[in-house]
């Protein structure tokens, strides 16, 4: 059985920005994502294909969750990295 003890802290809500998230702010997610479940921080000759390959394929997939998804009521309650970055 499966328990959701929350999200990576350095995976940030992207559904439900205004506005909404951005291409940068998907693929840093994603890269994030792949880092934390390959253990792989920085790529290596022999593990850049498939590292961006990984992230390649999990932007897309987020993207499309994105889209389908139904409008939040309530935008998330903290902003994605790059957003609090630019706001310095």
């Amino acid at each position: 059985m499966w328990q959701t003890r929350g999200m990576c802290r350095n995976i940030t809500t992207l559904r439900g920005l205004e506005p909404g998230a951005t291409p940068e702010e998907i693929e840093a997610a994603a890269r994030q994502y792949v880092r934390k479940v390959s253990g792989v921080q920085k790529p290596t000759d022999r593990t850049t294909e498939p590292f961006e390959r990984a992230v390649a394929i999990i932007a897309a997939a987020t993207r499309d969750l994105l889209t389908d998804l139904p409008p939040r009521r309530q935008p998330p309650t903290t902003e994605p990295p790059l957003r609090r970055l630019a706001s310095r």
